[in-house]
């Protein structure tokens, strides 16, 4: 089974100084959420080109996809049942439509480094840390691979039967790409679990 299609079915920390107390174990946070502050998560800025995009609500496409993606110089690979797979150093995100009528956009993200069974309690931990303090992408842990380890995973689903204008779909794939690589980038620092 390809690593993408397990799916089990966010705010970010604030200002320092309106942070409430928490209890720290293992540099896991386990108290509440911080409060969200306003220009937290994605980062912010128009995109050059989007304001030269066109306004017209069509049918989200997988050609719309990659012409967006080409826009953003994501690089990708196609398999040919209609999904694309962009890869980065650390991690690699799966981009493709799903449901009934592929009327949802997905961004599955997936670090390269997996974790061992013994840190399982450790991984959720961790996970669930990020679910309480980010948004847009839901993290978890994955079933076991062949060689025993946990994979981690980031996901972003958006239904879009109603389409979308070209700036809008810009907009959700760079989002989703750079949640990602933060996703990926804090597990390594922050999290401390890869």
């Amino acid at each position: 089974m390809p690593w993408w299609s397990w799916r089990p079915g966010p705010a970010s920390g604030g200002d320092p100084e309106t942070r409430s107390s928490v209890t720290v174990e293992e540099a896991v946070r386990v108290g509440p959420p911080t409060p969200r502050q306003p220009g937290d998560d994605c980062p912010g800025g128009e995109h050059p080109l989007i304001a030269d995009m066109s306004a017209t609500v069509e049918p989200v496409t997988l050609r719309r996809i990659c012409d967006a993606l080409d826009l953003l110089d994501v690089r990708y690979l196609a398999d040919g049942d209609g999904n694309l797979l962009a890869m980065w150093e650390r991690h690699a995100v799966l981009v493709t439509l799903e449901g009934p009528e592929d009327e949802i956009l997905v961004l599955r993200a997936r670090p390269h480094a997996t974790v061992p069974p013994d840190w399982a309690d450790r991984a959720y931990r961790v996970v669930n840390e990020w679910n309480h303090t980010r948004r847009f992408c839901k993290a978890y842990v994955g079933d076991a691979t062949e060689r025993g380890q946990l994979p981690i995973y980031a996901e972003l689903q958006v239904p879009l039967a109603a389409g979308a204008h070209d700036a809008l779909l810009v907009e959700l794939l760079d989002c989703g790409a750079a949640v990602a690589t933060s996703f990926v980038d804090w597990l390594h620092d922050e999290g401390a679990l890869l």
